[in-house]
């Protein structure tokens, strides 16, 4: 009797000891399992390292060297099967050659950024090791003179990266939240943007002597926020509960896709205004007829998507997020065709929003799939922003006019967003937590930027000296704002919100959410 009891108490501990952790921890158990529980960790803390040295220095390889020679061996292959068929054109000098070399060289600085961790410090975003690798590239003569893309290529990849932008922002706005916070959205969204791009209108014109349509159109190149900064620090405060109880995270998030039509739009507007011809009246009525074109039209298109293709058939997320693509992509670029500049961006961000009212799961499917294929454009677009910007091109006192322009409207962006967050039940630290997490500035500075220098070198080339500096400055804002931005939300929330400690009562990031 007494050895059974003993075999049935070893069969216990020897099912505790091989039971899964996440169940060992559930069970307060008595005194005995208390000793067993420590047994486990340490056997665990003992086990980690020797892991880790077999994945890496195993014999073959796992872990990260496989993966980094695996990369080496497709991108090798890759580059085997386009000389095959191509030919010259994937050699130096060669137009494929170019892009090849910007794409992968923009992967590498992002990667080796992201490898940078500086304890307490919160990680800087791999937007700027893309655009600083191009820059780099441009800027070292034995590599740029082998290093020509063509201006086309370069122009329809941007289109194309401002396209996947709309379409993220137009499936990322949120009826709900619209709805419960639309005063909050509405002040950050129109707000903080107009009153820097009017600022930035006046400082640009006294300090930099641009006309004031140059400086309005500047004025909305800087006017946007970068959800690709904000959202991913945003999902990482309401992740351990910081501001979730007031709902900064989810305001945040909602109104940055808000933030950057409004820039686009007053981007398109001025840029329409420059370098079309005849009377004023008759651009604004140019303007006026675009945006009723590119909101009927996409209204249609987007209501089409909604009960085509329909829910019985195969494959629907990829389906829909195909059409939506196609139908972007397409109106964007043969609007600029056919002389309707401001339809295709409305029109993309009116199909979204229109077509993703009825989806309900598969929106979430449907915005995964589009960010794939913004990981694939996000480091051509960077990367290609970097290239246009050469040391040696610049006169001497422009970079310091740049900086002291691009300062003081950020220095307005940030007083006019704390003064429009007054009486919106926020506290004094935390307005001033808004107010600096409303500065970064990104993806839609990469976009618009190049694309007053390259409408300039097409239609009127002797404004390239106007569009060559609001290249500039669009530039340095992403090189000053994005990793300062990213700091300032990573060291001062934890240390101004206040946190949620009941992580049942947390609220839920927004789907499909990762940042552009």
């Amino acid at each position: 009797m007494h050895t059974e009891i003993l075999e049935s108490k070893d069969e216990k501990d020897t099912s505790f000891q091989s039971a899964p952790s996440g169940q060992t921890f559930r069970d307060p158990g008595s005194g005995e399992h208390k000793g067993i529980k420590e047994t486990v960790l340490l056997n665990t803390e003992e086990t980690m390292p020797q892991t880790k040295k077999r994945i890496y220095f195993s014999c073959p390889p796992q872990g990260i060297v496989n993966k980094i020679m695996t990369n080496g061996v497709i991108f090798f292959m890759s580059w085997c099967t386009l000389w095959v068929f191509l030919g010259p054109e994937v050699l130096p000098d060669g137009k494929l050659f170019g892009l090849v070399i910007i794409f992968y060289s923009a992967i590498l600085g992002g990667t080796l950024l992201q490898l940078i961790r500086i304890p307490a410090v919160p990680p800087l975003p791999p937007l700027l090791g893309m655009l600083l690798a191009g820059f780099i590239i441009r800027n070292i003569p034995s590599i740029s003179e082998h290093i020509k893309v063509p201006m086309k290529w370069s122009s329809a990849l941007r289109s194309t990266a401002l396209t996947i932008i709309l379409i993220r922002a137009g499936l990322g706005l949120d009826p709900e939240v619209l709805r419960q916070m639309k005063r909050v959205c509405f002040r950050l969204s129109f707000g903080p943007c107009i009153i820097e791009a009017c600022s930035a209108a006046v400082f640009s014109h006294f300090i930099m002597d641009f006309p004031w349509q140059w400086g309005f159109l500047l004025g909305f190149v800087l006017g946007a926020v970068s959800p690709a900064v904000v959202v991913p620090s945003m999902l990482r405060l309401q992740e351990a509960g910081y501001g979730v109880e007031k709902g900064i995270p989810t305001v945040l998030i909602a109104a940055s896709s808000m933030d950057d039509i409004v820039a686009i739009t007053g981007f398109n507007t001025f840029l329409n205004l420059i370098f079309s011809q005849g009377s004023i009246l008759h651009n604004v009525l140019t303007t006026l007829w675009d945006v009723l074109v590119g909101v009927l039209v996409g209204t249609v298109f987007g209501v089409f998507i909604q009960y085509f293709p329909s829910e019985d058939q195969e494959k629907v997320p990829m389906k829909r997020a195909f059409l939506i693509l196609s139908m972007s992509v397409s109106a964007v670029l043969g609007s600029q065709h056919i002389g309707l500049h401001g339809a295709g961006g409305l029109f993309t961000l009116v199909l979204c929003f229109t077509a993703g009212l009825k989806w309900t799961k598969d929106k979430i499917r449907v915005q995964k799939l589009i960010t794939n294929a913004w990981d694939i454009f996000e480091p051509l677009l960077f990367g290609l922003v970097g290239s246009e910007v050469s040391v040696s091109s610049l006169e001497s006192n422009a970079i310091g006019t740049c900086v002291v322009t691009l300062c003081l409207a950020v220095f307005v962006r940030i007083l006019s967003t704390f003064a429009l967050m007054c009486f919106a039940g926020f506290t004094f630290k935390e307005k001033i937590f808004i107010a600096l997490s409303w500065m970064p500035k990104a993806t839609v500075q990469a976009v618009l930027g190049p694309l007053a220098l390259e409408t300039a070198r097409l239609k009127a080339p002797h404004l390239v000296a106007y569009s060559k500096d609001v290249m500039t400055v669009a530039f340095l804002a992403i090189l000053i704002t994005a990793p300062n931005g990213a700091l300032f939300i990573g060291i001062l929330g934890p240390r101004i919100l206040s946190r949620h400690c009941d992580p049942s009562k947390m609220e839920l990031p927004l789907p499909g959410h990762r940042g552009h």
